[in-house]
């Protein structure tokens, strides 16, 4: 179920379906998953610690909340708050998110996306934090030591609010190109360019901060070989 109400949500879906029809005839890329959490359970989905994530009702039907910290320890300095897509490896894709930050205001208000998820060690994320830093509102490579930023653009922060929020992510393996959108699918807010990781999961979360995730879209191309 879709909730862009407001004028800002609908031109997003708009240029979503736009998009999306391009990028499906361009590059032939299937949908490979619709999530709206109408099933009861999250069989499709591993979360790190399963007790900080709940389904609840809002607005008539299912999302997904990460309502409170997991109890877990990372091999290196990364992300706590992980729930993954479980049986999708794909390379080239394009991913679509609805967002709702659940946290106190604060500078450091985030919430993250991972894809090219390959172990604990090794993955990208983008961190969607309310003021740019070093270490918040970057796109990062974890791979196998204390996440590091790759970000060749970003913004002075991402404007968190209690509202729904869209993004979007469109990876290109061969030229290694990162785009993260943000209510805004004609212009991206963030991009990177790195080939280490050429395939790999995908998942939602957060830091160390909570929030409720709907409508999860993902196109793509799968790559079941690893290679």
């Amino acid at each position: 179920m879709l909730r862009w109400t407001d004028p800002v949500r609908m031109v997003a879906m708009i240029s979503l379906c736009v998009s999306s029809a391009a990028l499906v005839c361009a590059d032939e890329a299937p949908v490979l998953v619709e999530e709206a959490f109408d099933d009861p359970k999250l069989s499709r989905w591993a979360a790190t610690d399963p007790d900080a994530w709940k389904l609840e009702e809002q607005d008539g039907h299912r999302v997904l909340h990460q309502y409170q910290q997991s109890r877990v320890q990372t091999p290196v300095r990364s992300p706590f708050n992980r729930c993954l897509l479980r049986g999708e490896i794909v390379s080239d894709f394009q991913l679509d998110v609805d967002l709702q930050s659940t946290t106190r205001d604060y500078p450091h208000r985030s919430m993250c996306l991972f894809f090219g998820y390959q172990d604990p060690a090794h993955f990208y994320y983008v961190h969607l934090g309310q003021r740019a830093d070093d270490h918040a509102n970057q796109i990062f490579i974890v791979n196998n030591e204390p996440r590091t930023k790759i970000s060749t653009k970003t913004t002075p922060g991402t404007p968190w609010d209690d509202e729904w929020h869209h993004v979007r992510i469109k990876r290109i393996v061969e030229s290694g190109s990162i785009e993260i959108f943000f209510d805004d699918m004609d212009s991206p807010v963030m991009t990177a360019r790195d080939k280490t990781f050429t395939w790999g999961e995908i998942g939602l979360g957060s830091f160390d901060d909570t929030g409720r995730f709907d409508n999860i879209v993902l196109e793509g191309e799968r790559n079941d070989s690893r290679e």
